[in-house]
């Protein structure tokens, strides 16, 4: 089956920092008037849907609001179709997600990236909901990301090291996450197989997709790091950026 739809990744494959990668938002247009469906999909929590939005839009990347995927407001929903009351770890900017969302009483925990919010004592506080019966969410599962300057520590590590330390499962609303993959998957009526995600993190983007059934394809640009093609098994393409994508011509290690 060949592919009619692609997922793009943002930070890093889009953009890095506030500027796109050179050539990449004419490519991803290419491709739009070629037929292909598009989708936009991130983990980022750091900022609103609102603001990715428009700061895509303001790049000249052509898409509808509907087309943007982000993790923070698939975890919203989560939350809010569970009927649960979070204990929320996130950034100040992504906490309109969650409006109309009681949130006394916490009996779930929300972490993403919550910069200095991440303390010692707001993280043993999540440990003690945790250990008391509180599902965790987490708002992706990356370990590190490229801010447009350096490697920082991503929201997955503290999500894992709560996993770690209260024996319980996260339930991960964002990459890699099969539930969020299949959920870009159903909105574009294609199957699995027939849809290419393109991303820089190989085990977020591209691991993540491959065991969702979807195709991948690796791009050396934002957090790639030299020898990532070696670091997990499945066969996918890598291209030295999004800017280079062909879905005809995309072809797996």
């Amino acid at each position: 089956m060949g592919i009619e739809a692609l997922f793009f990744d943002l930070s890093g494959v889009i953009y890095s920092g506030l500027r796109p990668v050179p050539g990449v938002v004419e490519r991803v247009n290419a491709l739009r008037r070629r037929g292909y469906c598009l989708r936009f999909v991130t983990n980022t929590a750091s900022q609103s849907r609102d603001y990715v939005l428009n700061m895509l839009t303001g790049m000249g990347v052509a898409l509808t609001p509907d087309e943007l995927f982000t993790a923070p407001a698939v975890a919203a929903q989560w939350v809010r179709s569970h009927g649960y009351r979070p204990f929320l770890l996130v950034s100040p900017n992504v906490v309109g997600e969650f409006d109309g969302i009681a949130r006394d009483d916490p009996d779930c925990v929300v972490l993403g990236d919550a910069g200095d919010a991440l303390s010692y004592a707001n993280l043993n506080r999540a440990f003690g909901l945790l250990l008391a019966g509180a599902p965790l969410v987490g708002i992706g599962y990356n370990r590190y990301y490229h801010d447009g300057e350096d490697m920082k520590l991503d929201a997955g590590t503290f999500v894992h090291a709560l996993e770690w330390a209260s024996g319980r499962e996260a339930v991960i609303m964002g990459k890699p996450g099969a539930d969020f993959f299949a959920a870009v998957v159903r909105s574009t009526g294609f199957a699995p197989q027939q849809c290419l995600m393109v991303g820089d993190d190989v085990f977020g983007d591209v691991e993540g997709a491959l065991r969702a059934g979807l195709q991948a394809c690796l791009v050396r640009t934002g957090k790639y790091r030299e020898g990532d093609e070696g670091r997990i098994a499945g066969r996918f393409a890598v291209l030295d950026s999004a800017a280079d994508v062909a879905p005809e011509r995309v072809v797996a290690q």
